[in-house]
């Protein structure tokens, strides 16, 4: 077969993927000449310790397949760094227990660790903390460049074709296939169209798939110069037990009873993930905005906090901050829903809203959708 594939994000790259190594042809079209939305304003996680229960066998097939494009691609940046979520307060401590103890503390690697063990796991984590959880199933990617990486290799298949600068204007299922018309009157045919928009929800997605079953979600990040050592893990602070799902339970609704967030991590609705890049850097964050029309400057609030908690954690200055970004993703309003496939035409799919998790499950959802589509 022969699909045509609009987007050019991790969500329509993991797609193009999929359907390569099934054998079919594919022709992927990116407005931008680069991609610029989520995919590449991100932690570059392999984020499995936070998926919930029914997305943990998603997550950890996810993970195994990045590890496997790793191999092939090293230019993705796959290494699998784990992660260590250090929490500072009592009612902290106490989801961190249950999770070590949970049913699948297992699956997902969990160990709760005492600080001495934490700083053998992580020598750069010199600060004050309680305890660390583990998670030795979590990886990284390097988001900025994984893309263009992941293009060069299945351009080396002789059956894939990249069209970056180049905007979708028109998608028309003939009755046996789609055409496609771009924004210079050329013309695509294929005998199936994804549409992988990331959070461009209107124009030419509303007029094929109208109101999605999705929201759009804004957060802030940063990212300093380069560290000076290695920081071997991710890291997380416990604010990460109030959004992430797999950590839901009694210990967490204890937590937010206690309202123990600061006033500017309550505002919002903050957590402290951090990752080293390979160039020795850290990229930092995030904050959750929900309600549109977004803000379109910078907060600096959210990054006081972050730099103080990161400084706290570390028990260091950090080094100088080099760039700050806002982005915004696609999230699935049904929350047990790891991303929204809706079905436009006969031959035509829209598939957008992974949510946070996009570059976590990217590799899986695309394998999803192929076997859905018995490509």
């Amino acid at each position: 077969m022969r699909l045509a594939i609009i987007g050019g994000g991790i969500l329509g790259t993991a797609h193009a993927m999929a359907a390569i190594r099934r054998g079919h042809e594919v022709v992927q079209l990116e407005r931008e000449l680069e991609a610029r939305g989520a995919t590449v304003r991100n932690f570059g996680l392999v984020w499995v310790s936070g998926r919930s229960a029914a997305e943990l066998d998603l997550a950890l097939r996810a993970r195994r397949l990045w590890e496997e494009i790793g191999g092939k691609v090293p230019g993705v940046g796959f290494r699998p760094s784990g992660s260590l979520t250090l929490v500072r307060a009592p009612e902290e401590l106490a989801v961190a227990e249950a999770a070590a103890a949970g049913p699948g503390a297992e699956a997902r690697g969990f160990a709760l660790l005492d600080p001495e063990r934490v700083r053998a796991v992580n020598p750069a984590l010199r600060g004050k903390f309680l305890a660390g959880l583990h998670c030795s199933t979590d990886a990284a990617v390097e988001s900025r460049q994984a893309l263009p990486a992941l293009r060069a290799y299945l351009t080396a298949s002789g059956r894939y074709t990249f069209h970056s600068g180049t905007e979708a204007r028109e998608v028309a299922d003939t009755g046996s296939g789609v055409r496609v018309r771009d924004d210079r009157s050329r013309f695509f045919d294929a005998d199936l169209a994804l549409v992988c928009p990331g959070a461009a929800h209107t124009g030419l997605v509303r007029e094929l798939a109208g109101a999605l079953p999705v929201r759009r979600v804004r957060l802030q990040m940063m990212q300093t110069a380069p560290l000076g050592e290695p920081l071997p893990t991710a890291v997380a602070d416990g604010d990460t037990f109030r959004y992430h799902p797999g950590f839901a339970g009694p210990e967490v609704d204890a937590l937010n009873r206690e309202q123990s967030q600061t006033a500017t991590a309550a505002e919002h609705a903050m957590q402290l993930l951090c990752v080293q890049r390979l160039d020795g850097g850290l990229t930092i964050g995030d904050t959750h905005e929900y309600t549109e029309p977004f803000a379109f400057d910078l907060d600096d609030a959210p990054y006081e906090h972050l730099t103080s908690v990161t400084e706290e954690l570390l028990g260091r200055r950090l080094p100088p901050v080099v760039r700050r970004w806002a982005g915004v993703y696609s999230q699935s309003a049904d929350p047990g829903a790891a991303v929204t496939r809706v079905r436009a035409e006969r031959h035509v799919w829209v598939i957008t809203g992974p949510g946070g998790r996009g570059m976590t499950l990217g590799p899986v959802l695309g394998e999803e959708t192929a076997d859905l589509l018995e490509l």
